[in-house]
């Protein structure tokens, strides 16, 4: 019962993939044309076998097809390292990029998105992740002197349940400075942006202001700060205090004003908030930006 048990629910997560939509992206970029053995079908649960056990490489998928529940769902019974990674290197970045995108419209479709926007402004999240890679076959991801990398910039939309889907990715080299993707990654007016300070520009900032985006965000300490007023908290606030500043020096000052919060986090440490929101109150951006952790909880 229980071996059923766990195919039923390894079988729900690739649920959602259109069949028709997977087999014409497969037909598109020829995916399965002389393939003998690892049809896209089967390959893509691999994927997903390995995604839901947090398995790190090829050889340990490889190793995992050994598995009888995996044998079931696949169809395989062996499986090297070496094939799984020449079918990699066959596959578009826009296959994927397709089924992605069909995922986050039926999220959307789901939740009623849309409709939920005009009465709660959606929350979306940026964050970015480095992920190493080996210098000798990834010269073109400029990195270090001893490894390449690549930089997953990340935009998650926050439920207000708690849950949290990706709706937006970016992918750039682990050189690149995160404040350059705020371009591609900030698109709607009638949404609220929370990031963390790799992603601080001023000039971004006043553009973002003049242009109707709103966007929540943490101030490095020893940011140059003037202060035109303080604003009075609630007895019981859990916001440490609240004024209305502009930042930068007198060669490189911001032409708006903003909202600057200083709050303690889990640890008692203190965190400068950024913020162009003056219509909501100091403890609801706190928890605005608290809901970040979202997405290290997704990395």
């Amino acid at each position: 019962m229980d071996k059923i048990i766990r195919k039923t629910a390894f079988e729900q997560w690739a649920a959602p993939i259109s069949n028709e939509l997977f087999e014409d992206q497969v037909k598109t970029h020829c995916l399965d044309y002389y393939t003998k053995k690892l049809y896209m079908a089967s390959f893509t649960k691999l994927l997903l076998y390995a995604q839901l056990h947090e398995t790190e490489s090829l050889r340990a998928i490889s190793d995992s097809v050994f598995s009888e529940e995996l044998q079931e769902a696949t169809s395989l019974d062996s499986i090297s390292f070496s094939q799984l990674g020449r079918r990699f290197h066959r596959i578009p970045t826009e296959f994927f990029q397709t089924i992605f995108l069909d995922l986050v419209r039926q999220i959307h479709e789901a939740t009623d998105f849309q409709a939920g926007r005009k009465t709660t402004t959606p929350l979306k999240i940026i964050d970015s992740s480095t992920l190493p890679l080996n210098l000798n076959n990834h010269r073109w991801a400029t990195f270090r002197k001893t490894k390449s990398g690549i930089k997953l910039h990340l935009r998650l939309i926050f439920m207000e349940d708690g849950c949290s889907y990706p709706d937006q990715a970016v992918l750039t080299n682990a050189k690149e400075h995160d404040r350059g993707q705020l371009e591609i990654l900030i698109d709607d007016k009638d949404c609220m942006y929370v990031f963390d300070r790799g992603y601080l520009d001023y000039e971004r900032f006043d553009r973002m202001t003049d242009e109707g985006y709103f966007f929540a965000s943490r101030l490095r300490k020893n940011a140059v700060v003037r202060s035109l007023e303080r604003f009075e908290l609630p007895e019981n606030s859990s916001v440490q205090s609240d004024e209305m500043v502009v930042i930068g020096t007198s060669q490189n000052r911001s032409e708006n004003v903003f909202r600057l919060l200083q709050v303690l986090d889990s640890k008692g440490n203190q965190l400068n908030l950024l913020t162009n929101r003056f219509d909501l109150s100091a403890d609801e951006i706190a928890e605005l930006y608290k809901s970040r952790w979202a997405i290290e909880l997704f990395f």
